[in-house]
């Protein structure tokens, strides 16, 4: 099936031209579920994507990683079909599923070929509405799991966002992996899994953006026949939680010849009025490759590092603003504090004329690039309503930055970064460090 495949491939990179404007058409299904659509009939193809939120958050206690088993089975067998029967038929469709999770939401991403639409979402519909669930599936993948908390247990990279993540969220959903312990992955039951099933899988929580050769009255249809028979609500949402940190540094001690860190303290949420300023402000700091001043800074001034970067995590239930970097042992202490300075620094007095200018310049550059095919319009497609945006904000998008000022950046620098907040967890055998 390399043939297929690889047509797959071609489609999803051709479909779509990169255009002056995208023609977002909203649909509201009979059933009661809306959708946004980017028709393209040059190709006979079609990218879906659905998106359920709540994700990994959605585990009961003492359940964790419950939602995220019940993902990896989603594809190990649906309906009459058992694993390998599932996973044949998908491919001799030209078909593909895939199934993920985070910790806000469980991602559907589904690929087909129009001729053979019918007998694809069919597939699909038994993967979301009657997953098998059979014992020798769920074994395998509790085994696939375990031996991935393994592998990660190992990895410093994987270990200093556990750390921070518990350290900042304490019990909450998100202060621990999606992935669960080998403990909570062993107890797990089947019965569990259908709960996770039923919590995460509901006509209350549902997002959809479609491209390619589909008409918005054959998508309508189509949607209502593919989820009709969920249920009209799940689990609750988790509530929101205040994060709150302290200046300092806390270490997890682990025989590695560098340190890895995390650092940061409290974000912004993505609805929020000054987020986008915040966002280009971030593209300056250290979201923009070579030319950020932390990796300006950090690596090219000092050689501390080869890689040093910020970004803005606006979860569903709180918002963090924050960062990574790796340095030898001997040099970490350095980089921690020539990255104190730069955020002190952008704090207190924003950042140049030219600075911004640049950034503006490479935003609105690179935007009109993640619209190069069916299945990157859709994703993005079903990314806007989930943050809340309006339908027009694709052509848009570039005129709100373009309308961001110095004044801007420096009234949301002085608000959104906290040097007096700033935490470091630093995962290896740090020299200059103190917890």
């Amino acid at each position: 099936m390399k043939f297929f495949g690889s047509l797959i491939a071609m489609m999803v990179l051709a479909a779509t031209p990169l255009r002056a404007e995208i023609d977002i058409a909203e649909v509201a299904t009979p059933g009661g579920i809306n959708a946004w659509l980017v028709q393209e009939d040059t190709i006979p193809f079609v990218a879906l994507e659905l998106r359920f939120k709540g994700g990994a958050s959605l585990d009961l206690p003492g359940k964790r990683g419950a939602t995220n088993l019940m993902v990896g089975l989603l594809e190990e067998g649906a309906g009459d079909l058992d694993s390998r029967a599932y996973s044949e038929r998908v491919e001799s469709l030209a078909a593909s599923f895939d199934f993920d999770i985070g910790d806000d939401a469980v991602s559907i991403s589904a690929r087909f070929l129009t001729e053979n639409q019918d007998e694809a979402l069919a597939l699909l519909r038994d993967a979301i509405t009657q997953p098998r669930f059979d014992q020798a599936a769920i074994d395998r993948v509790k085994a696939q799991i375990v031996s991935a908390i393994r592998s990660d247990a190992q990895d410093p990279d994987n270990l200093v966002g556990v750390a921070f993540d518990n350290m900042v969220f304490g019990d909450h959903p998100y202060g621990s992996a999606i992935e669960g312990t080998e403990e909570s992955v062993a107890d797990l039951t089947r019965d569990d899994l259908i709960a996770a099933h039923q919590g995460a899988f509901a006509r209350d929580r549902v997002y959809v953006g479609a491209a390619g050769d589909i008409s918005a009255e054959e998508l309508a249809s189509l949607l209502d026949n593919l989820l009709s028979d969920l249920p009209e609500a799940g689990t609750p949402q988790p509530e929101d939680i205040a994060v709150s940190t302290q200046e300092g540094v806390t270490i997890v001690p682990f025989d590695v010849p560098q340190s890895v860190a995390i650092f940061g303290h409290e974000g912004i949420a993505r609805d929020d009025p000054d987020f986008f300023a915040a966002y280009v402000l971030n593209e300056i700091l250290g979201g923009g490759g070579f030319e950020a001043r932390l990796m300006e800074e950090v690596r090219e001034k000092r050689g501390l590092t080869y890689g040093v970067y910020s970004y803005l995590v606006p979860k569903d239930h709180a918002a963090l603003y924050l960062g990574r970097v790796s340095s030898a042992n001997d040099r970490i202490a350095e980089a921690v504090q020539v990255i104190r300075d730069e955020w002190s620094k952008m704090a207190a007095n924003g950042v140049t004329e030219e600075e911004l200018a640049t950034a503006k310049t490479y935003l609105t550059g690179a935007y009109p690039l993640r619209f190069d095919g069916n299945g990157t319009i859709a994703n993005i497609l079903v990314g806007m309503q989930m943050d809340d945006l309006p339908v027009e904000y694709v052509n848009t998008r570039n005129d709100l930055v373009n309308a961001i000022t110095l004044d801007d950046i420096k009234r949301v620098a002085a608000r959104i970064l906290k040097p007096d907040a700033l935490h470091f967890v630093v995962v290896g055998q740090p020299e200059g460090l103190d917890s």
